[in-house]
């Protein structure tokens, strides 16, 4: 039977999505399976890493069925996941020691704030590209360590494991014999020297952290091991591996230095590929590795924004003004303007480039008119905001002008927040005819393995579905956009982080 398919496993957050793609890149088969967190005390996220398996499984097992595809028909597999999210499990038993630390939990911060109290921060700048914070797996693996009875001793006899989730479901997928993860994960465990490739010894000492945990570092590209017969019924090469943030700006085609992705989900990330630069950011963005094709190393800059789809979310389940996120779209063009009203949802500090966790939430401008279509309008506009701040900073940082944005995600299906989007950055706005870039780039990866397409090939599948030109003036852009940063001074906490 020939292998006419490619299968992309997306294990996020709050879901597992597994598609199933023919070699034309179209969807033949698709399924979800969603994933719960608990919130064990303020401020901390865990989901159970059992869970995280399980739902995979059950994603990949429905998007065959979907499809009425055999496993031996696949001819590769592509995996993408959340990232920093970290797991430490007995390599013996496979079972985990602790819940997963998830990448948004704050439970580590006062590790982190220790660390930077010693002058490690241009220190860890320098080697890993990333700014000191709870959001990366290091200070989450010393948390776990210090949590756990004996963890550590047992750690460095190398009796333990430790995993971002792409590096925990590969080794599921395995049935245990595969013990890696790839260069964009890797780059976001703020232990791994992006410039040298390979992990810091110093800064392991530092942190205390025993290299006996870590798993080897492949390319993106790379043949990652098989698939247990016993999953699906036949093994299936692993040949692509990706954070979930890299695999979209991969599967957006964005190969060239300067080109500027945005996925606007819970929050928002925006990434500019800077080729084989990786360019120091002066503004609090974080430079990381793109991805490494066999060897051929990218970089991008990535500006982190905590709060924009969780902010609509605010206004469902909070305050009750909505029932469903599409909704705001509608409130948001009643009003024709914005009048005066701002929301900073910086519900869990605000991410680049102030890297500030101690601003809270702001709603400014409020007057006895202000109704539910403010708020609406407000918090659609918020995620404008943010975006184009992390641009200003990525222009600055790269020396590229940006010269149209790439989105994706779960909010770009609101024409307004698109259209504002494009007005407030006065370049185009590109959503594409493919809305799932991540599970995308995870399938084009593994093709590209597997030598079934090259990249000149996917930038000629690839389609725009709508462009958004800008329609605004200048001097309205920048009489918003001033009103904008005065809110933010208002939510910023009074020394930031």
């Amino acid at each position: 039977m020939s292998r006419r398919f490619l299968m992309a496993l997306d294990q996020g957050t709050t879901g597992t999505t597994c598609l199933l793609f023919d070699l034309d890149l179209r969807v033949v088969g698709r399924a979800y399976q969603e994933v719960r967190c608990t919130f064990p005390h303020p401020g901390w996220v865990s989901q159970a890493p059992e869970e995280l398996w399980a739902s995979s499984q059950v994603a990949m097992r429905g998007a065959l069925r979907h499809a009425g595809v055999e496993a031996s028909e696949v001819a590769a597999l592509g995996l993408t996941n959340q990232r920093e999210t970290t797991i430490l499990w007995d390599r013996a038993t496979g079972r985990p020691i602790h819940d997963a630390v998830v990448w948004q939990c704050r439970r580590s911060a006062e590790i982190v704030r220790e660390w930077t109290g010693r002058g490690l921060t241009e220190r860890i700048q320098r080697s890993t590209g990333l700014v000191p914070d709870a959001y990366f797996s290091a200070s989450k693996i010393r948390w776990i360590l210090d949590q756990v009875p004996g963890a550590e001793e047992r750690a460095r006899r190398g009796e333990l494991a430790f995993g971002t989730v792409d590096c925990w479901i590969l080794w599921n997928l395995t049935g245990g014999r595969v013990h890696a993860t790839e260069a964009s994960n890797a780059a976001r465990t703020m232990l791994y020297d992006i410039h040298a490739r390979t992990w810091d010894q110093g800064l392991l000492d530092e942190f205390r952290i025993p290299s006996a945990l870590l798993p080897r570092v492949l390319p993106t590209t790379a043949e990652f091991g098989v698939l247990e017969t016993e999953v699906l019924g036949a093994g299936i090469p692993i040949l692509g591996m990706a954070g979930d943030q890299q695999a979209a700006l991969f599967g957006q085609c964005c190969f060239a230095p300067g080109d500027v992705k945005n996925t606007y989900g819970t929050g928002c990330f925006l990434v500019m590929n800077t080729g084989g630069e990786a360019v120091a950011s002066t503004n609090r963005l974080l430079t990381t590795i793109a991805w490494d094709l066999d060897g051929e190393v990218q970089y991008a800059l990535e500006g982190s924004i905590f709060s924009a789809g969780s902010a609509v979310q605010w206004l469902r389940d909070g305050l009750g003004l909505i029932r469903t996120a599409a909704e705001t779209e509608e409130l948001a063009r009643r009003l024709t303007d914005n009048d005066g009203v701002y929301l900073v949802p910086a519900f869990s500090g605000l991410g680049a480039p102030y890297w500030d966790p101690q601003a809270r939430a702001v709603l400014v401008g409020m007057t006895r008119d202000t109704r539910p279509e403010h708020l609406a309008r407000a918090a659609l506009e918020a995620a404008a905001y943010q975006t184009c701040g992390v641009v200003e900073a990525m222009t600055t940082d790269s020396g590229r002008q940006v010269g149209g944005l790439r989105v994706d995600g779960g909010m770009v299906a609101n024409d307004f927040l698109m259209q504002f989007q494009a007005d407030l950055l006065g370049v185009p706005v590109l959503r594409p005819a493919m809305s799932e870039s991540t599970a995308l780039g995870a399938a084009t990866l593994a093709g590209l393995k597997a030598n079934l397409f090259d990249q000149r090939r996917l930038t000629e599948i690839h389609r725009i579905e709508r462009t958004f030109q800008p329609a605004l003036s200048a001097q309205s852009r920048e009489a918003l956009y001033a009103g904008w940063k005065d809110a933010v001074a208002r939510a910023l906490s009074p020394s930031p982080a």
